[in-house]
């Protein structure tokens, strides 16, 4: 377990942070076949992923340097029952708004294949396999902390500092942070560490943002090379 008065000081956007390590965690949003990789539901919907390799990249290099320094890892992953009885029906905004509910409506030959717990679209990309003291959460919509267990782990741990990556920065990345942001844990997303749906500018906005409104950013390196005296 880690020494809870190791500390390592952040070089963040737009102020350093400096945080006990025994109270942060890595938080891994969605790094799923089904938004990493090709044949997943994200690139079946049509969005451009040709970004996602240098992501899960530099995610790797993120989670093993912070295994190394005994921070807490933590992994989320998006989808539904193989029923889709979680998604919602049309009485819900998420029956309208998921696009991988929408591109299955549009190829009822797709359904059960996409997002459903037991499929090969819901697994965790093969790069960024979860290692034995690592936690996997379930979520059923864009925000980790929208019925899931997410805060009660987190706070059951003593842990208030989050660092974010994954996909996609916009929507579930983004969502997650604020909800954070309100239940009053600090977040930091590593820019180089999450990747968009959607063009260039929407990455732009969603830094943005978090620096200005909702937490902190930094990048890959920064975290890495702040958490090196941490390591045994």
């Amino acid at each position: 377990m880690t020494e809870p008065n190791r500390a390592f000081e952040l070089p963040a956007r737009p102020e350093p942070m400096v945080f006990k390590a025994a109270e942060t965690a890595v938080v891994v949003i969605d790094m799923q076949n089904a938004y990493a990789s090709l044949g997943g539901y994200v690139d079946l919907a049509g969005f451009d992923i040709s970004g996602a390799q240098s992501t899960i990249e530099n995610i790797a290099r993120t989670l093993s340097a912070a295994r190394e320094a005994g921070i807490q890892v933590v992994y989320l992953q998006n989808g539904w029952d193989p029923d889709y009885i979680e998604a919602g029906t049309p009485l819900s905004p998420n029956w309208h708004k998921s696009n991988a509910l929408k591109t299955m409506r549009r190829n009822p030959n797709l359904k059960g294949q996409l997002l459903a717990r037991g499929t090969w679209d819901y697994e965790i990309v093969d790069a960024l396999t979860p290692e034995d003291g690592d936690i996997r959460v379930h979520k059923p919509r864009y925000s980790a902390f929208f019925n899931s267990q997410l805060d009660t782990i987190l706070r059951s741990r003593g842990i208030r500092n989050l660092v974010f990556v994954g996909i996609a920065t916009n929507v579930c990345v983004e969502s997650t942070l604020r909800d954070g942001f309100h239940l009053e844990y600090f977040g930091v997303m590593l820019e180089d560490a999450t990747h968009q749906l959607g063009p260039d500018f929407i990455q732009k906005a969603t830094v943005y943002n978090i620096e200005t409104f909702f937490g902190w950013v930094a990048t890959v390196n920064d975290f890495c090379n702040s958490i090196k005296h941490l390591q045994p």
